[in-house]
């Protein structure tokens, strides 16, 4: 529960002195609720913790668009996070790759549309530019909580940095027939969130410092596709000037039509014994949570759907979108090690069904391409076609955004390899590139990071800065990244030796092209 100081003079007379003498951050911030206090000062920056956004998306509120929250009286201390929303934690553990660091451990609820901010700022006044990090997590997980997230240290560099919360799982994508004939559409309502949070940062970041003419999108995961659905949204339009998507564009995951959708959602009614939306309604949270678990619904997926209101179109179409802004994207060198047990683990025999399989008439093509002589170079190779499959794809997306007209795009792939258990195995793994940019090493107590790691962090850094500043990673020091042009097909490598390279080699390229013509699978995964 948030702690609130006892009267609205309290607040008037810290808010009328101003921050005590030696003070380099803003310690108070007043905004449409009420007056908050920062929590102590973290790498020499303040930090709002556990901010509301929303109203509890909880009892009648559960499955309908948010609504604003609660004003409150007094000083409420922004100390501390806020729950997160529903889902299964870790509970001390992490997974594959993935150490304690990278997830959520306990702490949830319904009652969790919280952000998060850190800013540098020494008064409202200073218009400082604005990162907004939405997490990534399948649509299932994950929370502005995880500590590899924490904005602390990137803050540091002169940009605010928010991270939200939204619904996920059933609670934030659960489309169903009732629910549509009751608001006119379903099953978004994590997206919905997202840009509730958007509009809360537009009308009170600028009490924290902020400039909300300066708010840059950013996401990995889940968090880019949600990147990509937010540019795609008509309501989300005016709300950010500028976009990241990390792992990333390009990523080959359907969007579900609200039919297919509200199908799955009759059926999970129907499991969880519901009759009626009150029903569901009624149904303690971890109730619901449960009906997926153990003998619950298969195959089924809860994420954003194409719902007509929301989401009119294709969100990886970038000649749909309804926001046309500067965006900076890429993508891990190994993004599937981590998903796929079988990641470099193939045989010669193994290999040649898979090319036949995914590459059908072309084929002969990618055999030539990919050829293994035995077993052992088959799992290399393997490991080669992963790489490139992911690259062609982000590359033949913003080669499509180009010709869409889009605003500059600026295209990654991080190579370098975490140190950490297992690491030659996931090699660049999925979110790996995070505690780098984010400048979080330190959240990481049991991986062996060097000096070169370190090195590295600054640079991914300034490039995310840079680009959140002013729509262009490039700056002083850094090696030079160019702005993507199909023709050139260029990208920056990040990793061990950092400079820009042809994503492909030509015939690579064609060949992923071809694929993609005859409606072949393409992705990062």
């Amino acid at each position: 529960m948030a702690r609130v100081l006892p009267t609205l003079a309290v607040a008037l007379g810290v808010l009328a002195l101003g921050p005590p003498a030696g003070a380099q951050t803003l310690r108070i911030a007043k905004v449409a609720q009420g007056v908050l206090q920062a929590g102590p000062p973290e790498k020499g920056v303040a930090a709002f913790k556990g901010v509301p956004f929303a109203a509890p998306p909880a009892g009648d509120l559960r499955w309908r668009a948010p609504k604003a929250p609660a004003a409150w009286t007094g000083v409420r201390k922004a100390d501390r996070f806020g729950a997160n929303c529903m889902q299964v934690p870790a509970g001390g553990k992490g997974f594959g790759p993935w150490s304690t660091e990278y997830v959520i451990q306990d702490g949830v609820a319904e009652d969790c549309l919280f952000l998060n901010v850190w800013t540098p700022a020494r008064t409202a006044g200073d218009k400082l530019p604005v990162l907004v990090w939405i997490h990534g997590g399948g649509f299932s997980s994950g929370s502005g909580s995880v500590p590899i997230y924490d904005g602390a240290a990137f803050a540091k560099r002169g940009v605010i940095m928010v991270t939200i919360n939204y619904r996920v799982g059933v609670f934030g994508f659960l489309a169903h027939p009732a629910l549509t004939a009751e608001a006119g559409t379903s099953g978004n309502y994590g997206l919905m969130d997202q840009a509730e949070a958007l509009r809360w940062i537009k009308a009170n970041i600028a009490a924290f410092g902020g400039d909300p003419a300066r708010v840059t999108i950013a996401g990995q995961s889940a968090g880019a596709a949600s990147v990509h659905e937010l540019i795609a949204a008509p309501s989300a339009k005016g709300l950010f000037a500028r976009a990241i998507a990390q792992s990333g564009s390009g990523m080959g995951l359907g969007t579900t039509p609200r039919a297919a959708a509200e199908a799955d959602g009759a059926r999970f009614a129907s499991q969880a014994g519901a009759k009626a939306l009150a029903d569901l309604r009624a149904m303690p949270a971890e109730a619901v949570l449960a009906v997926r678990g153990e003998g619950g619904v298969p195959g089924l997926r809860f994420a954003p759907i194409i719902d007509g209101v929301f989401i009119r179109a294709d969100p990886n179409d970038p000649a749909k979108a309804a926001s046309i802004v500067p965006m900076l994207t890429g993508l891990t060198a190994d993004e599937a090690s981590g998903m796929n047990p079988a990641y470099g683990r193939v045989t010669a025999a193994e290999l040649k069904g898979q090319l036949a399989g995914a590459f059908g008439p072309l084929s002969d093509r990618a055999a030539a391409l990919y050829p293994a002589a035995d077993d052992a170079e088959a799992g290399l190779v393997s490991r080669r076609w992963a790489r490139e499959r992911g690259l062609a794809s982000t590359v033949l997306w913003a080669a499509q955004r180009q010709k869409a007209g889009g605003r500059p795009t600026f295209v990654y792939q991080f190579t370098h390899v975490e140190p950490g258990p297992d690491a030659p195995r996931y090699g660049a793994f999925h979110s790996s590139e995070i505690p780098y940019v984010y400048q979080t090493l330190d959240k990481s107590p049991d991986r062996p990071f060097t000096d070169a790691d370190r090195a590295l962090s600054d640079q991914m850094a300034a490039y995310w800065a840079n680009f959140v500043k002013g729509g262009d990673p490039n700056g002083p020091g850094l090696p030079a990244w160019p702005r993507f042009d199909a023709a050139e097909g260029r990208i920056l490598e990040i990793g061990d030796h950092t400079a820009a390279r042809a994503a492909l080699p030509p015939a690579t390229l064609s060949l992923y092209h071809d694929l993609a013509a005859q409606g072949g699978r393409m992705g990062i995964f």
